[in-house]
């Protein structure tokens, strides 16, 4: 397994990323940071040796936001434009099938750039805990744009998110053509469960792994 330093151009400025590639990888996953955390947020850094583990190569990148170490999201508008420089500059330089998509605020700005538009390299989209509303204001009027979504999606989500009730998340997921839900029992938004769950937060992790793995291979057709 590789891991290289990477810089993004686009049309709000060069933003930082890196690629993690095992030497067997077969598929590139695009990850973008939630909200209130970069790109090296120990949770993305441990889902990105998770996925090396099953041949899938991971490339997380920066927000301009939280390049300049600000708190505040950039607008849609910006971040939507940075998801699509970023996968368009990973399709030219990564030569494998691509995934793009990412962590709560990261997996929703990816769904809207490619509902408005689509991503023409990504052949799936993944989302680590689609934020479906704000806690304790259940809401399915984030979902709105998937339906403008042309490929396929997975969600993975906590039975304990509180930004997704499952009740919800499981509605927006029947009403949408080609979307995957995997709920992971016990699991909150940031994919923590509790010690009386008899769980621990590696082994929920190591699930996603296996279920994006799996998921991968029947949307890009290609495993050793």
């Amino acid at each position: 397994m590789t891991e290289r330093a990477l810089a993004f151009t686009t049309p709000h400025g060069r933003v930082s990323g890196v690629l993690v590639r095992p030497h067997a990888a077969w598929v590139v996953y695009v990850l973008a940071h939630g909200a209130g955390a970069g790109m090296r947020h120990p949770f993305l850094e441990a889902v990105a040796r998770v996925l090396a583990e099953r041949g899938v190569a991971t490339v997380r990148y920066q927000f301009p936001y939280m390049e300049r170490a600000s708190r505040r999201p950039d607008p849609a508008s910006v971040a939507e434009a940075v998801v699509r420089a970023v996968v368009e500059e990973v399709q030219g330089t990564v030569d494998l099938p691509l995934l793009a998509g990412g962590k709560s605020f990261g997996g929703r700005m990816t769904s809207q750039a490619a509902a408005k538009a689509p991503l023409s390299a990504a052949r799936g989209l993944v989302f680590l805990g689609f934020p479906l509303h704000a806690a304790g204001r259940a809401s399915t009027t984030r979902a709105a744009h998937l339906r403008d979504v042309t490929v396929p999606m997975l969600f993975l989500q906590g039975t304990r998110d509180t930004l997704a009730e499952a009740s919800l998340i499981r509605d927006v997921c029947r009403g949408l053509g080609e979307a995957t839900l995997r709920e992971i029992e016990g699991a909150d938004h940031s994919f923590k469960v509790l010690k009386r769950s008899g769980r621990t937060d590696a082994e929920v992790r190591e699930e996603l792994g296996d279920t994006m793995a799996e998921w991968a291979h029947a949307i890009v057709g290609r495993r050793p």
